[in-house]
């Protein structure tokens, strides 16, 4: 094979995995509670990760428009992933996600901030209004609660 060959497999090789890590880093979870999906959260957080976690779960809602709710989990994102952040974008990047997915009808919950987030967020004074719990199942308990409190359908 020569270079030029082997230079447009590589190319090919190229595109091929960064479709595969674009799939593989916004997974969409039907949850056990009716009309809400999981989006696991895990890795590097970036501007251009936020877009392609927002521009996937509205599409993933335009397609299965009986979805009401979404559970983005942070748990899998650690200290390091989000330590040469800027928490003024982070929290701007999550204000936008959470007014896109409200224009569209959908509840977003998150779970799983990790604390030096968390600490950061605050100390930088960044007012951001999200609901959140704790855990994953904390925000699933909630859920199926309200969903045992809501008069059966017609």
């Amino acid at each position: 094979m020569d270079s030029e060959q082997e230079l447009a497999a590589l190319k090919k090789r190229l595109v091929y995995y960064e479709k595969l890590i674009k799939n593989m880093s916004t997974p969409i979870i039907p949850s056990i509670v009716p009309k809400t999906i999981l989006v696991p959260i895990a890795g590097f957080i970036f501007t251009d990760r936020f877009d392609m976690i927002r521009t996937k779960v509205l599409k993933y809602a335009e397609k299965n428009r009986e979805t009401e709710r979404v559970i983005f989990d942070f748990t899998g994102v650690t200290t390091d992933d989000i330590a040469d952040f800027d928490y003024n974008g982070l929290a701007s990047e999550l204000s936008q996600l959470n007014s896109a997915l409200s224009l569209m009808g959908l509840r977003a919950i998150y779970v799983g901030f990790n604390p030096l987030f968390v600490r950061e967020i605050v100390h930088a004074g960044i007012q951001v209004e999200l609901e959140v719990y704790t855990t994953f199942r904390g925000a699933l308990e909630q859920l199926l609660t309200e969903n045992e409190k809501l008069p059966a359908k017609l």
